[in-house]
């Protein structure tokens, strides 16, 4: 799952195997229309994954977030993630307790980050995405 910051200053969020290879079509106007309307691109986040369907679910997710919530996610400010959210005010959602949320999938993983520098590398809290051999993959 990557993030990038258009000519315009607007954020396009989007997944691929081949980050680098994604980049390149970007930036020649191959990559999404969003994109080739609003050139050049600059990458500025992106997560690695281990299965497909976790880096789809987690694209799903930052495209549905305020622009605020996607720049505090860029500057890797991950305490203000919560009080971001849309339902924090509605509902009072503490900032203290990030956990997994109703509308996620009951068989979806909790992905926690573990490092920042505008990338994370998620790793699934089930034992099936930590078995040996599984090679981690960039989507």
């Amino acid at each position: 799952m990557y993030v990038l910051k258009c000519a315009n200053g607007m954020y396009y969020t989007g997944s691929t195997k081949n980050l680098e290879l994604r980049l390149a079509q970007h930036q020649n106007g191959e990559g999404a229309n969003f994109t080739k309307k609003h050139l050049p691109v600059e990458l500025v986040y992106y997560e690695e994954f281990h299965r497909i369907d976790e880096a789809f679910y987690r694209e799903k997710q930052v495209q549905g977030w305020s622009r605020k919530k996607k720049e505090a996610l860029i500057n890797g400010d991950y305490n203000k993630l919560p009080e971001l959210s849309r339902n924090y005010t509605q509902y009072g959602i503490s900032t203290s307790s990030m956990h997994k949320t109703s509308s996620m999938p009951e068989n979806t993983p909790f992905v926690e980050p573990v490092e920042t520098n505008n990338h994370i590398s998620t790793s699934s809290m089930s034992e099936r995405c930590s078995m040996s051999g599984r090679s981690s993959f960039l989507l």
